[in-house]
């Protein structure tokens, strides 16, 4: 089925045909119809599927016909739980609407509020922004013609603690609207509460929900804790690793190991909460040119990173949470393509080892490295590494959890530190103490 018999819109086509797409993926063939019919809906899809167009295209036709009928004002809002998922729906947004007048917002900490209250209350077309934020500034928007709301990746925000300003937020919507909800995973639980926000809503599911993309090959590399660095580096002596995302459970940890591959001439960079915006973005740009081989970041990247032609992703630090391993791994083999997925296991992680194997419904292949030494004695611990050790998440006897999410030892979940400071500043949690 090609793009133009889903019944978009002529400006919209010729951006997606200009973006190099000549097909829907299944997801966008499936979801794109039932939202332009004016459907509520809900959407799962593995990661790296393209949902994101499967939710913005129909968006924009939706807007493209309102521009023409009457007065300016915003039509639709999307919300999503991190910053950098909102750069990415708006980089989205901006390629697909080159050839319409569409104004755009978005709407995040870590920035100034002054630009973003302006753009509210210009009246823009389309608002893309994070909970905590948006309910900061949501006094400056003007919503009474909102006909679309987006919820995406519902079940992070959820798990996030989001579930009092979303509803905060729902209010402040006319009641007659038409409400989408997209996950890449969504347990029955979470499911369960979509009934808060949607009417009648059809359901759109695209392969085994806990399933990783098929394009991934996923492999298990059983190593000893203090030999996880020296095995890194020794495999990326290959060439073919040559755009790497590496996965760590803490901030201090992605610094640590950012390091020691710059000490091995490895070009790297990081992305945690630590980092302002500036440099987040930075990181990002330097890594998607190829400016640097590796990025090395907490979960706070699992989800909402976009970059093509990553080769591999690791799990240097096994992931606490079944949902985050999906989400990791499917940083690779997006639209179609294919790339592997490596994760490190210790003698701490094999329960949590079997229980990923069997909420995935399937088990991984084990390697060994070749020409690696895996007798080398550990090295001894230097005072930071010591507190660190201490300070770091325990993982639960159970292995990762479906939901809900563990706690770290800041009191952040899945990976997203707290994070304190004044409003407007980078990492700040702002009023109330709600994370943007």
């Amino acid at each position: 089925m090609p793009f133009s018999a889903l019944g978009l819109e002529t400006p919209i086509l010729k951006a997606v045909q200009e973006a190099g797409y000549a097909e829907p993926t299944p997801i966008q063939a499936a979801a794109i119809p039932l939202v332009l019919a004016g459907h509520d809906l809900i959407g799962i899809a593995q990661t790296g599927t393209g949902k994101t167009a499967a939710f913005v295209l129909p968006i924009l036709t939706r807007i493209a016909a309102a521009l023409e009928k009457g007065p300016r004002g915003t039509r639709a809002l999307i919300v999503a739980p991190t910053r950098e998922l909102v750069v990415q729906i708006e980089e989205n947004v901006r390629a697909y609407a080159k050839h319409l007048p569409l104004r755009i917002a978005t709407v995040f900490g870590g920035v100034g509020e002054r630009p973003q209250i302006e753009a509210l209350r210009s009246g823009v077309d389309l608002v893309i922004a994070t909970p905590g934020r948006l309910i900061d500034l949501i006094r400056h928007a003007d919503f009474r013609g909102l006909s679309v709301l987006v919820l995406d990746e519902a079940d992070r925000m959820l798990d996030m603690g989001f579930l009092p300003p979303i509803r905060q937020i729902v209010r402040s919507l006319p009641v007659k609207r038409q409400t989408l909800l997209f996950s890449a995973t969504l347990s029955k639980e979470i499911e369960a509460l979509t009934h808060e926000f949607l009417n009648t809503p059809k359901k759109v599911e695209i392969g085994r929900r806990s399933n990783p993309a098929e394009t991934v090959t996923q492999f298990v590399y059983e190593v000893p804790k203090h030999l996880k660095p020296s095995l890194l580096t020794h495999l990326l002596n290959d060439a073919s690793w040559n755009m790497v995302l590496v996965f760590t459970r803490t901030k201090h940890g992605a610094d640590r190991i950012a390091r020691k591959l710059e000490s091995c001439k490895i070009t790297s960079a990081t992305l945690h909460s630590n980092r302002s915006q500036n440099q987040r973005l930075r990181a990002l740009k330097e890594f998607k040119a190829g400016t640097v081989r590796v990025l090395v970041a907490t979960d706070i990247a699992a989800r909402g990173i976009d970059v093509d032609g990553i080769s591999h992703v690791v799990n240097y630090d096994f992931p606490m949470h079944c949902e985050d391993y999906v989400h990791r791994i499917g940083r690779t083999g997006r639209a179609q393509a294919v790339g592997d997925a490596i994760s490190f296991v210790t003698s701490e992680d094999h329960a949590a080892l079997r229980t990923l194997e069997r909420f995935i419904g399937r088990g991984i292949v084990r390697k060994r490295a070749e020409a690696f030494d895996y007798s080398a004695p550990a090295p001894a611990m230097d005072p930071s590494q010591e507190r660190e050790r201490r300070n770091e998440p325990r993982r639960q006897n159970s292995g990762p959890q479906r939901s809900g999410g563990q706690r770290d030892a800041r009191g952040g979940r899945n990976g997203f530190e707290r994070r304190t400071g004044a409003s407007g500043a980078p990492g700040s949690r702002g009023r109330g103490g709600r994370s943007r």
